[in-house]
């Protein structure tokens, strides 16, 4: 059954806006959950490292594991997945989550978890992927962006608010208690696709070889090296916000924990805000607009924490929201440019690596910055300098697209 025959049975163009954009809720509530997945480990390794007895740095490692087969492994496993059976997959992936995380929560060993946590990356990044390319397939094609934009603040919701819920509850009932919600929260939403989600249009069927050949286009090269480029200024200087402040007297502490919400709020904010502008303003100009005000955003940054950290929070929240807002146009354009090959779920997964990758990168950059005692505020410069070559890069791309 065709995509077209189902819509085309719907009984009036409400229910037929309405169905697809259902969907669209659905794979966000499964970004929620994978929201949460990403970045709720890093605050429960205290309690993991008490229950196995381990040294903080092994347990560490979990972060790792999941981030390595994210970020490395979903991008092999999409492209191997046939033609046929997108549906499928896209439902065994966030099965394969759902089951990852519960395994997590009855994990009796180290060992069993660091593997656990594993599968729930690769899970995840393939889910990611297939999901945003199942909502652009679904959704009307003047509310494709509106449809990533949701998906991607339904992600950013999960790291805001599903991370401070998650260890709330596993202060109370032990870190097993958090893999058990988001387990509960992907299968809520695997249950709810496996019940909407339609027969999706079939992609070309192409040899390994053929699906790799997109490393040699370059506008994807370009779109992966402006989304790089943007996570090392983004999320590598995120790893030092704490480094950044300059606290006021007895008002530390109290900043830190306002910046983090504020920059996390400013997130869900720019995810979802995006998406009233994604379907108006052609992807190129507004991942240029969405560059530029990072570049002045994290500038802007060392000067009002010269002032007070609570005059930094304009800044900060500026920050947070273009950098989630700026993933929306870039998956759009990569879906677009290559819809016709048929592996844009592929370039898709590959952004999802960019951004790690350049979180690794920033993070790292940013600690030798520190060892070798540069002043805190140059974290700041030289994330804002990363980000003006990001938006520099744009711009001659939009020029060669003029040619």
């Amino acid at each position: 059954m065709s995509l077209h025959s189902d819509i085309s049975r719907c009984p009036s163009p409400a229910a037929a806006q309405a169905g697809p954009m259902a969907v669209v809720v659905l794979v966000a509530l499964g970004a929620f959950a994978l929201g949460m997945a990403s970045y709720m480990t890093a605050g429960l390794i205290p309690l993991i490292q008490s229950s196995f007895a381990v040294p903080l740095a092994v347990a560490a490692q979990l972060v790792t594991a999941f981030t390595l087969a994210y970020g490395l492994g979903s991008p092999v496993a999409v492209a191997v997945l046939p033609p046929r059976g997108q549906r499928t997959a896209l439902l065994v992936s966030l099965a394969i989550f759902v089951a990852a995380n519960a395994a997590s929560a009855l994990a009796g060993s180290l060992s069993a978890l660091l593997l656990a946590r594993a599968a729930a990356g690769v899970g995840a990044g393939v889910y990611l992927a297939l999901g945003i390319g199942a909502a652009a397939a679904v959704a009307p094609p003047a509310r494709r962006g509106q449809a990533i934009a949701i998906i991607m603040g339904g992600m950013a919701s999960g790291t805001v608010l599903g991370v401070p819920l998650s260890l709330l509850l596993a202060g109370w009932l032990g870190w097993q208690a958090a893999f058990w919600l988001v387990a509960a929260l992907g299968a809520l939403a695997c249950a709810g696709l496996a019940a909407r989600l339609p027969a999706l249009p079939l992609a070309a069927a192409l040899p390994l070889s053929r699906k790799l050949a997109l490393l040699a286009d370059r506008q994807v090269l370009a779109i992966l090296a402006v989304s790089l480029l943007a996570a090392i200024a983004s999320l590598g200087l995120y790893t030092y916000l704490a480094a950044l402040l300059v606290p006021g007297e007895g008002s530390g502490s109290v900043s830190l924990t306002a910046s983090l919400w504020v920059w996390g709020l400013g997130g869900i904010v720019g995810s979802f805000l995006v998406g009233l502008l994604a379907d108006r303003v052609r992807a190129p100009w507004l991942t240029l607009g969405i560059m530029v005000l990072l570049a002045m955003a994290l500038s802007v940054l060392p000067l009002a924490v010269g002032v007070s950290p609570w005059g930094a929070l304009l800044p900060i929240a500026v920050w947070g929201a273009v950098g989630w807002a700026l993933q929306v146009p870039q998956n759009k354009l990569l879906v677009q440019c290559r819809e016709r090959q048929g592996d844009g779920n592929v370039a898709v997964a590959l952004n999802e690596s960019a951004l790690y990758l350049g979180s690794a990168l920033g993070a790292a950059g940013g600690g030798l910055m520190l060892a070798v005692q540069w002043p805190a505020w140059s974290l700041a410069t030289g994330a804002a300098a990363v980000a003006a070559l990001g938006a520099l890069l744009q711009a001659a791309c939009l020029r060669g697209l003029a040619r």
